[in-house]
């Protein structure tokens, strides 16, 4: 028997409301709850001149309880933040309301070593890391500066920006800011449901900067293709390599954007099916999109470490501008498979979810 700090009058009351609740039910009687109302949401605030409740970022994230609210005051937060799974339903949101005020950056590739010497890795590279589901941010950006050129020790480039890895999970009126891998939509459970909405939006960088195999759509955002200085002709970069388990219909989509760049001509493919797995068959519709002339009208899909874009499921549906084309070497959508290729068929999901406005 294991010894008590409680009081004996504590200890008899709960005695007390045990005989209480079960007599009642088995008298068939209702059993009324002596639990308090339910806690109501909080609005946490963050600002770097110590005016607000908190004054990093992470701070305000751990004190959070599900469902609250963390509004940040206008400033540059240098720090590597994480939104581990238990904090479901927040808000992350620039005071604001404009995405440039409100800045989460930091300095950080696959290829820096932590204090034992080991490599950081792709998803270890990330700025923030959000894994909670029913996570909604907005007015943010969120930024990895890590410069290639500074560091031509670093062999391993990846620097992702933002880590999504929930589900639900929300992206509204942000800027995601990097060059390589810049944004990681992923499935810890690659057949589980994890669906990512980014949506009037900014997204940037040069080498696979949209991938991973969650569910994410793309859904009037603007995309830029960076100039990394290749000729017309040459490479300059890959736009998505989705590596979606061949289990799950929808992948990734982009839809009702806009794709632009400074780039030379014919300079980048929008896409390469990341094959990390057997079961691993790259799903990428772009539709109803306008496509910059830095965009291989030729054959926008190419292979990726010996994997043909010929086994990955890539189409395209009445895209527009110096980019766009119909060839072989560019697979379209028919009309009536397109009505299976939406934003809401993507992240309806087995709960209907429809974040789309």
């Amino acid at each position: 028997m294991t010894a008590s700090n409680e009081q004996p009058s504590t200890r008899a009351r709960r005695r007390t409301v045990a005989l209480a609740t079960g007599t009642a039910a088995a008298l068939g009687l209702a059993v009324v709850s002596l639990a308090g109302p339910a806690r109501a949401a909080s609005t946490l605030t963050v600002a770097k001149d110590g005016s607000g409740m908190y004054t990093t970022v992470q701070a305000a994230v751990n004190a959070a309880a599900s469902g609250d609210t963390i509004s940040f005051a206008k400033g540059t937060y240098q720090e590597i933040v994480n939104v581990p799974v238990a904090k479901t339903g927040l808000t992350l949101k620039g005071a604001t309301g404009n995405a440039e005020d409100v800045v989460i950056t930091y300095d950080r590739a696959a290829g820096y070593t932590d204090s034992n010497g080991n490599e950081y890795g792709t998803p270890g590279s990330s700025v923030a890391t959000f894994s909670a589901n029913d996570l909604t941010v907005t007015g943010l950006t969120v930024q990895n500066t890590f410069d290639k050129a500074a560091h031509p020790q670093i062999t391993d480039t990846q620097a992702v920006a933002v880590t999504a890895q929930g589900d639900r999970q929300t992206f509204r009126n942000d800027r995601f800011i990097s060059r390589q891998d810049t944004l990681l939509n992923w499935a810890p459970s690659a057949t589980g449901q994890y669906r990512q909405y980014v949506t009037s939006s900014f997204v940037t960088g040069d080498v696979d900067f949209v991938f991973g195999n969650a569910t994410a759509v793309y859904d009037r955002v603007n995309i830029q293709l960076r100039d990394s200085g290749a000729a017309a002709g040459g490479l300059n970069g890959f736009l998505a390599a989705p590596n979606t388990s061949s289990a799950k219909t929808y992948g990734i989509l982009v839809t009702g954007s806009a794709i632009s760049s400074s780039a030379a001509a014919n300079t980048y493919y929008l896409g390469r099916p990341w094959h990390p797995s057997a079961d691993a068959v790259g799903q990428l519709v772009i539709r109803q999109t306008s496509l910059p002339a830095a965009v291989k009208t030729a054959g926008p899909w190419t292979d990726m470490s010996g994997y043909s874009w010929k086994n990955a499921r890539f189409f395209e549906y009445r895209n527009t501008g110096a980019g766009a084309g119909v060839d072989s070497n560019r697979p379209q959508l028919t009309d009536s498979q397109a009505a299976d290729y939406t934003a809401q068929k993507y992240l309806a999901g087995t709960d209907g979810w429809n974040p789309v406005s």
